[in-house]
């Protein structure tokens, strides 16, 4: 979120890609059956959390780690009622992502910063030519050679309509 509020990237609309497209991809690109494909894609995801229930840890290098970390009971409030509640511990799994990952994912940023900025000065020098040189539109009379819609007294810009 930015300093008023608004989310830094409303521009972008959020796009989720599911395991079937992932699947199709990869088939497409090795020339597998999309069958096949699954099923490998399938035996990755199990020996991740196959790994995670046994070792509690995955280390996967350019990618990342996970892990699992047990989070410690808490007391939190409930939103609807404003009373106190326990949270039991828990384990979770967390990612830290790989050097690689990071620095694809920092290009991102400073590609999207690089647009927002080009967006910021294109409308300010927008905003900047229609105030410095105003409504420079001439109105010719009715039947002159520069006039646009002879008989009316106004062009076609002010009225908004084509000739």
């Amino acid at each position: 979120m930015t300093a008023d509020g608004d989310s830094e990237n409303l521009s972008r609309e959020t796009i989720f890609v599911t395991k079937k497209e992932i699947v199709k991809a990869i088939s497409e690109e090795l020339g597998l059956t999309q069958l096949k494909t699954k099923q490998i894609v399938q035996k990755t995801f199990d020996a991740i959390v196959e790994t995670l229930v046994t070792d509690h840890r995955i280390e996967l290098r350019n990618f990342g780690v996970f892990e699992v970390k047990k989070r410690a009971a808490r007391k939190a409030r409930n939103p609807r009622t404003g009373g106190a509640v326990e949270v039991p511990a828990k384990f979770v799994v967390t990612f830290k992502p790989g050097k690689e990952m990071e620095e694809r994912v920092r290009e991102l940023e400073i590609a999207e910063n690089a647009r927002l900025q080009a967006i910021k000065t294109a409308e300010s020098s927008t905003d900047s030519q229609q105030f410095s040189t105003g409504s420079q539109e001439r109105v010719h009379p009715p039947g002159t050679a520069n006039s646009q819609s002879p008989g009316y007294g106004t062009s076609s810009t002010q009225t908004g309509f084509n000739s």
